[in-house]
């Protein structure tokens, strides 16, 4: 296996506005995701991710926000430590389709970030999980929201 990169793609019935406030906004996030969030979504701006009680706390910083198609963000940082020479790149690609949006999820960074190889099979296993999870989340909570007047 590569491990180079996850890339997922669905496709929501909702607008690229829509789903950029939801996959850009903590308040959102935490529906489908997260916990708790605490961030701002613009480029440079740390925050963090939460999950259970602060049991798992992630530091995040913005990379790139353009509504309504792009918003990405840097996490995993080696010993929570922020510092992107060493992160996992998230990237939310937003593409008009037809009247909803297809949304392309990438994770990049795994090889760089210096792990054994035992390390870098398991962590890069862990994040397809999660994201085999978290996507579909991420199109039913979409699908709410749609459906509520």
């Amino acid at each position: 296996m590569e491990y180079g990169s996850i890339e997922r793609e669905i496709h929501v019935d909702a607008a690229p506005e829509v789903v950029f406030e939801v996959v850009s906004s903590p308040e959102h996030i935490s529906e489908w995701w997260t916990d708790d969030a605490e961030f701002e979504a613009t480029p440079g701006a740390v925050g963090e991710l939460v999950w259970g009680d602060r049991a798992q706390v992630a530091p995040i910083t913005v990379v790139n926000a353009e509504p309504p198609r792009l918003f990405s963000f840097r996490w995993c940082y080696p010993e929570g430590k922020v510092d992107d020479s060493h992160s996992l790149l998230i990237t939310f690609e937003l593409i008009p389709s037809g009247t909803g949006t297809r949304i392309r999820l990438t994770e990049t960074g795994f090889r760089e970030m210096g792990w054994e190889a035992a390390k870098l099979e398991e962590q890069y296993r862990e994040h397809i999980v999660g994201w085999d999870t978290f996507i579909p989340r991420l199109g039913e909570y979409l699908a709410r929201l749609a459906s509520t007047p």
